[in-house]
């Protein structure tokens, strides 16, 4: 398997500033402005007591020890110290009382766990490792004894309790962790069984279609096989298979706000579901070794992740949708199956504050899973800017990854050893590449990777070139998204931000965590006119992916055609043009990067004739 470089992996170039804009951003603030951080009962305080903490630990922790920024990291273990300060004798952690326990959601358990798991692997506190193995020690006894039952979320988030199963294992394994293990499979829910469900979708909430339950659901498997010693089947493939089919998005994610929501390009995608996405896909690559899950986690990465903030990360969607010309209150019924009015806005806590909180995650897992430890060596999952400083062979050895991609599709690697160090490097190539080049010679490519055995010593210089063609893919009802390399590309729509500042329910939304109604300045109904795209590369600037300044861009012939808003609404485009006849000339229109463009139109049609 697979293992991150917690400590000896450091971001550059682009990755950096983008961690960097969001340390600046909400997720480094939060703790200052939002009362289910700043007040939590999980420190003492009075406010919500269950996931919100934990959620924004999760990414928190990894995004202060990437930057290396001595206040968050303070920050970080100052509510890790706290919660730790809070543990009841018998190792229950979370902030409920005894008798209060069996109507606790144990989820809340699994997933403190995964946190204190994730902050052990960045320091050398001892305290936060007891305190973890009380914790999931106790959750056996609570378990074993019917104290408690897994029942909602517990019940279907059951496989999370095995990150940290799986870190405390790997220290010192003791019987009762795998005993744990399958009582949390064996009390939770199969989701093979809910298939069914999923096909189609309905206006209504239910645990078995919850979007993000079943991003989370996907790494299962994998996780199992990692702790229990399994074998993998496959599942992951087989349900995603059924879930792509009735309820894929152009970029790599499935509809869902909150429940499985069809293959409508209209439809929301949940934010906390682009994330967990991600971390299940950097879970099926690490336990796997096949690149197609690192292949869509980048799909995932570079384009639903950066288009549900704004540029400065201080607000975000709950929902997004991939055709979105509009970001605007519903009057009335809300167009989301499962949502509310408002929960495709950008602001502080859109709809409910779970992804406020959750969102943190993405990005830096992202950066912590570029450059992986494997029992041959080192493998560059990602061809990320980033540097790793490490033993191999018993060796110092640095490697270095200088790239703009994904903007770009090249990449310098440095590796640096003074001494001779004998270790595989292996450097993942995306699925899409063509004529992959090592050094001007064609790659010799295994399962999906150049493998390059050796012993290192000096300095060496590798030069990684790839390339691609832009090209349409085929969406439902007969549209087209375009593509290029991992990023998806949209037709931007021109913006006016509408600043909302106020209070609700002891909540201030004050400038800059203010929200946000996205009003479109030009028109929006276009289809492609031809088929020839050309690429045009620009300055990666300070906000890699800048609404105002987007790195890549592609000219596509475009004509207007007719397509109305959705039956009952004038800020949602009905899924499909009414025609395909074009009712102005064409013209060269710039698509951008999906990431880029916060309003925008993706699916659209090829117009009559073309």
């Amino acid at each position: 398997m697979l293992t991150p470089l917690y400590r000896e992996i450091r971001p550059e170039g682009w990755l950096r500033r983008q961690l960097e804009i969001q340390a600046h951003g909400l997720s480094g603030h939060l703790h200052e402005v939002w009362p289910d951080v700043r007040e939590s009962a999980w420190i003492g305080g009075a406010c919500e007591g269950w996931e919100r903490v934990p959620y924004w630990l999760d990414g928190l922790i990894p995004l202060a020890h990437l930057l290396g920024d001595e206040s968050l990291i303070r920050t970080a273990n100052r509510y890790v110290h706290s919660i730790i300060a809070r543990q009841q004798e018998d190792g229950w952690i979370c902030p409920c009382a005894k008798e209060e326990r069996a109507g606790y959601d144990a989820w809340a358990v699994l997933l403190i766990g995964k946190v204190l798991a994730l902050h052990c692997a960045f320091t050398d506190d001892q305290a936060a490792e007891d305190a973890l193995y009380l914790a999931m020690k106790n959750l056996h006894n609570l378990l074993q004894s019917g104290e408690i039952r897994l029942f909602d979320w517990g019940k279907f988030r059951w496989y999370e309790g095995y990150v940290p199963l799986l870190h405390l294992y790997s220290k010192k394994p003791e019987d009762w962790m795998p005993d744990l293990a399958r009582m949390l499979r064996d009390q939770g829910a199969e989701y093979e069984n809910f298939t069914g469900l999923w096909k189609r979708p309905m206006n209504k909430w239910t645990f078995e279609t919850h979007i993000v339950n079943i991003c989370m659901m996907l790494k299962s498997e994998a996780l199992c096989c990692s702790l229990l010693g399994e074998a993998y089947t496959g599942k992951a493939g087989r349900l995603l298979a059924i879930l792509e089919r009735y309820n894929g998005t152009a970029v790599g994610t499935l509809t869902g706000d909150e429940c499985l929501s069809g293959t409508g390009n209209q439809q929301g995608t949940e934010l906390c579901a682009v994330v967990e996405l991600m971390y299940s896909y950097s879970w099926l690559y690490a336990v796997t070794g096949d690149r197609q899950w690192a292949d869509r986690l980048e799909k995932a990465a570079f384009n639903a992740l950066p288009a549900t903030f704004t540029d400065d990360m201080w607000a975000h969607q709950y929902d997004q949708m991939v055709n979105q010309p509009a970001c605007i209150a519903f009057p009335g019924k809300s167009f989301f199956r499962t949502n509310n009015s408002e929960a495709h806005l950008f602001g502080l806590e859109p709809h409910y504050g779970c992804c406020t909180a959750n969102f943190s995650q993405g990005w830096p897992k992202l950066a912590l899973g570029s450059m992986l430890r494997s029992c041959a060596g080192v493998v560059i999952a990602h061809l990320l800017p980033a540097s790793m400083q490490t033993d191999l062979d018993g060796k110092s050895v640095c490697i270095r990854v200088k790239s703009d991609y994904p903007f770009r599709h090249s990449a310098s690697i440095t590796v640096s050893a003074r001494e001779p160090a004998a270790f595989e490097l292996a450097v993942r190539v995306p699925a899409w590449a063509k004529d992959v080049r090592l050094n001007g010679k064609k790659a010799a490519i295994r399962s999906g990777h150049i493998r390059l055995r050796r012993t290192w010593q000096g300095e060496t210089e590798l030069t990684l070139t790839m390339t691609a063609a832009p090209h349409m893919v085929r969406r439902p009802g007969d549209l087209r998204a375009v593509e290029y390399g991992a990023l998806v590309f949209s037709l931007p729509v021109e913006t006016e931000y509408r600043m909302k500042e106020y209070t609700q329910n002891g909540v201030a939304r004050s400038f800059p965590y203010c929200d946000y109604e996205l009003i479109p300045q030009s028109p929006w109904n276009y289809g492609f006119a031809g088929r020839a795209l050309c690429v045009r590369e620009h300055p990666i600037g300070d906000v890699p992916f800048s609404s105002l300044q987007p790195p890549l861009t592609i000219s596509a012939s475009m004509a207007q055609v007719p397509w109305d808003w959705a039956d009952g609404y004038d800020s949602v485009p009905a899924a499909y043009p009414a025609s395909r006849t074009a009712i102005t000339p064409a013209r060269e229109i710039l698509l951008v990067p999906y990431g880029c463009a916060k309003l925008r139109m993706t699916e659209m049609p090829l117009c009559r004739d073309t």
